[in-house]
């Protein structure tokens, strides 16, 4: 018997940004395994390769149930994200759950040592590259059922949108946008049927501390040590 969260899944479009390790390839996994009949899977990140081998990861675990389109896609870069559904594959243009996943810290500066190509790169891709795809997106969700709507958009934040900490004001700070962007959205839209829901996860290993500290390893293993 098909499980309620297949059924619901069924027949539907799911687009994740950030795809391509972390929180968005486990994303990615758990779409695919809660619905493995009738799924089509966007998967977006830079590193266009390991998107690939989701793909295949997903086709070897669940056989050819699950339809996976990975897409190289630099959320930061805002030229890439306008007009990027309209360039996918027809099959693939309806999207009814998007994931906002993409993001990124750098380094752990404290004021007023905080270098602004840090500070540029986390606003881009945190802040202005989710918000530019959930207005990219968001407007084929709101034309459907006659333009009551239909959609559901995830944004993931972080407990550190909630709670700041030393050494990670910008990040913190463009956390807590995602968190403001998602409330007034989600007020904004109280009329319609696209749903609009924020997680904050906390600490959890994956590459995140590592793009942290610039690639050094042994820095980014003594964070979750």
């Amino acid at each position: 018997m098909a499980s309620v969260a297949s059924k619901r899944l069924s027949g539907k479009t799911v687009l994740i940004t950030g795809a391509s390790s972390g929180i968005g390839k486990s994303t990615a996994l758990e779409f695919a395994r809660a619905c493995p009949t009738d799924l089509k899977l966007v998967l977006t990140a830079r590193r266009v390769d390991n998107l690939k081998q989701i793909a295949a990861e997903i086709a070897k675990e669940l056989g050819d149930g699950v339809k996976v389109l990975p897409v190289q896609l630099d959320i930061s870069k805002s030229n890439q994200v306008r007009g990027f559904v309209k360039r996918l594959p027809a099959e693939f243009q309806q999207i009814d759950v998007l994931v906002n996943n993409a993001g990124l810290v750098k380094g752990v500066a404290r004021a007023p040592e905080i270098a602004e190509e840090d500070m540029s790169v986390m606003m881009a891709t945190n802040v202005n590259g989710l918000v530019n795809m959930t207005q990219e997106v968001l407007q084929g969700m709101l034309e459907r059922n006659g333009g009551e709507g239909a959609g559901d958009i995830i944004n993931i934040g972080s407990i550190a949108g909630r709670e700041p900490y030393p050494g990670g004001s910008i990040y913190c700070a463009t956390k807590a946008a995602v968190r403001a962007f998602t409330e007034s959205l989600r007020k904004e839209l109280i009329a319609k049927r696209v749903r609009v829901i924020c997680v904050d996860p906390g600490q959890v290993e994956t590459e995140f501390s590592l793009v942290r500290f610039y690639g050094d390893q042994s820095k980014a293993d003594a964070v979750y040590a």
